[in-house]
């Protein structure tokens, strides 16, 4: 603002002196001043410059000051700047480690899912072919009996003299006998018929086919398991598939009723967990009662030999009633004596005639 000032000033001063030249034109007086007048100029230009060179002075420091505060923020921002980003990092660098670590823990639930999938593919190889489901149902009936049941209570795949051959019997006390159990898996029709995927005249089929199947697993059963004098009255029929034992018995109560008017009870993994307990228990009981004259006889020969006890033990109490008597007189005669000899220290005897111990025992 000075410096517009200043200028404005000298621009006043030269026009002023241009009109005072043109006055004084063609005198020496007129050069004198005008003389004059160019020496103030010079001066007041002299002051002008003054003036600036401060002014560009105190422009330069103030410059500086602010270049120099400019640049202090400016560190201190580069510092805060330089520390987040440190810390970025350091928790970017946190995050990724874990993210490394999880990715890693994925790839082992990958491979584990890989393996798994694998497995499942195998066993749905497995149960697409009738004969290999069949070998899955009685190894899965096996490793269930074999897993609770005594050795000498089963056998597996037993054959009969007629030449039959059961999956599983189970050797149980009378009147159950020997019970039958045979491994059957009607998956495909079960299959073919819970598949959405198809029409309704398939499933329907399928459906048909089901029901066909366990009926007819029911008549075999029933015909070749259940041998007069050979097996029990009545046979079980080993459902590997939960789903489909629960099919049968939500959705077909018919069969149920014909299985139980066949002597055919239908059972799964569950299930037949439950029958083995029961029959474990039968089997326990059957051999306590096999047992029970042998406790008998144990138990009279402790009979007999307490007897004998009381006998000793009463004889015992009479020895000691006379030996705690004996004690007594001992003690008595004791007491005597030592009274005796104490009247002898004290001179205290009279012509009295001493009494025995024995009766001085009595009195």
């Amino acid at each position: 603002m000075e410096l517009f000032i200043l200028i404005l000033m000298i621009l006043l001063a030269l026009l002023v002196l241009i009109q005072l030249g043109l006055a004084l034109r063609g005198s020496a007086q007129q050069d004198t001043r005008l003389e004059m007048l160019t020496r103030g100029l010079h001066t007041l230009t002299e002051q002008i410059d003054s003036r600036t060179r401060k002014s560009e002075e105190a422009v330069q420091t103030q410059i500086e000051k602010l270049i120099l505060s400019n640049n202090q923020r400016l560190d201190q921002i580069g510092e805060k700047v330089e520390q987040r980003l440190e810390k970025g990092f350091k928790e970017t660098t946190t995050v990724f480690g874990d993210v490394l670590k999880r990715l890693a823990l994925i790839d082992k639930a990958q491979e584990k899912i890989d393996k798994l999938t694998g497995n499942v593919v195998s066993l749905q190889e497995v149960l697409a072919d009738k004969r290999s489901r069949g070998a899955f149902g009685e190894v899965q009936l096996g490793a269930l009996i074999s897993n609770m049941m005594p050795d000498n209570s089963y056998s597996l795949q037993h054959t009969f003299p007629n030449g039959v051959r059961a999956d599983c019997v189970l050797v149980l006390p009378e009147p159950t006998g020997t019970l039958c159990i045979d491994s059957k898996f009607p998956l495909e029709g079960y299959q073919r018929m819970t598949d959405l995927s198809l029409g309704d005249a398939d499933r329907a089929a399928a459906e048909r086919q089901f029901r066909q199947d366990i009926k007819k697993h029911i008549k075999d059963i029933a015909a070749k398991y259940i041998i007069p004098g050979e097996t029990s009255d009545g046979a079980m029929m080993f459902i590997p598939a939960e789903a489909v034992f629960a099919e049968i018995h939500g959705h077909y109560p018919d069969l149920v009723e014909e299985a139980q008017r066949a002597r055919v009870w239908m059972v799964s993994p569950t299930t037949m967990m439950a029958v083995l307990t029961t029959a474990l228990a039968v089997l326990k009981d059957s051999a306590t009662r096999k047992q029970i004259h042998i406790i008998q006889e144990h138990l009279m020969a402790l009979s007999q030999d307490f007897g004998r006890f009381q006998d000793r033990m009463d004889k015992l109490a009479a020895h000691i009633g006379q030996a705690h008597k004996d004690v007594d007189d001992v003690q008595t005669s004791a007491r005597k004596i030592t009274s005796r000899f104490g009247k002898i220290e004290k001179v205290e005897l009279s012509g009295e005639a001493p009494a025995l111990l024995d009766e001085a025992a009595d009195n």
